[in-house]
């Protein structure tokens, strides 16, 4: 793995956890973690469960005891590291968005492709369509349960940006994240509207904006979504932000359906606020990852003196993925979708068949994201997304 910060802290909780819980037919190793820093990331591999630490990737990546490379940096350098490693004959499983430009995800994409013929790998890291009650959703929009799809709901809200002193860290650096909440949150919600519907976004317009322009440099190192910022006041203690705030954009599908997206990290009081909602002709489902345990379905079909939405409590053990788990109406929470999706991958591998979201996949998601970026540059004109 490449990384250890928040996303590596928790790919980590996965890979410890799903060969324990789930009968697989490969057993995953955590061979060795790597990151700049020698005693933070040998700190790291002690905390996390890794046997060995690297500081050099390119190293990391030649090891002989490594089949499958898992990249958790920021968006800069996925494409360099992914690329590499499946030249180099690894697997590979890359956190989304799968890079910071479509022209990196082409390239990323193209990669995989080649890999693939030599019976490789590649994944896009999506760990929300791991949540029980969303790959629910999935089957039942599968099935029919909706009929015709007409509109698609889906705002994803945090507030931790909303303190003018929080610290200029890399996720608020154009260069190395690419976008702000639109990449980091909006990729999650383009992923999803169009995992559900089962067809890409065709076309946006779009609304970005940054609400805080300046903020205190960056006073050691930062973890997850905390950091500390250094001494305030004049012009050397403030650096320039230079990534969205905010975005918020309609989206046609090819069928026809209609889709709104918000993703913001200025909503005062969401903490981490996924909300998906899908309204088709006999039926509609919703989701809020904030109650992650539960999806509300409601039937058209039913008369209505008796129908509107219902709660399923998703813990039954034919709901998707807990079969392996505890008794029905012991939930489960964030970290367990990371342990799902290292389920899907290795078995994925031993069986030679394609994981889903392939690097395809996040492409897909990149140039729905160029698109709004495109579109809020002029002024939210319509723009199409290339498929």
């Amino acid at each position: 793995m490449v990384g250890y910060a928040f996303m590596g802290a928790a790919h980590s909780q996965g890979w410890r956890t799903v060969g324990r819980v789930f009968d697989l037919p490969l057993t995953p190793r955590l061979a060795a973690v790597c990151g700049r820093d020698g005693q933070a990331v040998r700190a790291a591999a002690d905390r996390l469960g890794w046997a060995a630490a690297e500081t050099d990737w390119r190293a990391l990546i030649a090891r002989d005891d490594v089949d499958l490379v898992d990249v958790c940096t920021p968006g800069d350098s996925h494409a360099e590291i992914a690329i590499a490693a499946l030249e180099a004959g690894k697997h590979v499983l890359c956190e989304k968005p799968l890079a910071n430009s479509v022209e990196e995800a082409q390239a990323m994409t193209e990669a995989a492709e080649r890999a693939e013929r030599r019976g490789q790998v590649a994944m896009t890291g999506f760990n929300y369509r791991r949540v029980p009650a969303i790959a629910l959703a999935r089957r039942m929009i599968a099935e029919g349960r909706l009929g015709t799809l007409r509109h698609v709901r889906v705002s994803y809200l945090q507030d931790w940006l909303v303190d003018p002193s929080f610290p200029l860290t890399w996720r608020l650096q154009k260069p190395y994240a690419g976008s702000g909440a639109l990449g980091d949150l909006g990729a999650h919600a383009v992923d999803l509207a169009q995992f559900l519907a089962g067809e890409p976004v065709a076309g946006v317009s779009a609304l970005t904006e940054t609400f805080v322009r300046e903020r205190p440099l960056l006073a050691g190192a930062s973890s997850g979504l905390s950091a500390a910022g250094g001494p305030g006041g004049g012009e050397s203690g403030l650096g320039q932000v230079t990534v969205d705030d905010a975005a918020l954009f309609t989206g046609r599908f090819a069928s026809g359906a209609l889709a709104s997206f918000e993703a913001t990290r200025f909503a005062t009081g969401r903490k981490n606020a996924l909300k998906v909602e899908l309204n088709g002709e006999r039926g509609s489902l919703a989701f809020d990852l904030e109650r992650l345990n539960e999806l509300f379905f409601h039937d058209h079909t039913e008369p209505g003196v008796s129908a509107g939405f219902r709660r399923i409590l998703v813990t039954e053990p034919d709901h998707p993925y807990l079969e392996a788990w505890w008794p029905p109406g012991h939930g489960l929470g964030y970290e367990h979708t990371f342990a799902h999706q290292a389920h899907d991958l290795v078995r994925a591998i031993a069986e030679g068949t394609a994981p889903a979201p392939s690097f395809a996949d996040g492409l897909q998601v990149q140039r729905v994201l160029a698109a709004v970026e495109e579109s809020a540059a002029k002024n939210s004109v319509y723009t199409p997304v290339p498929v």
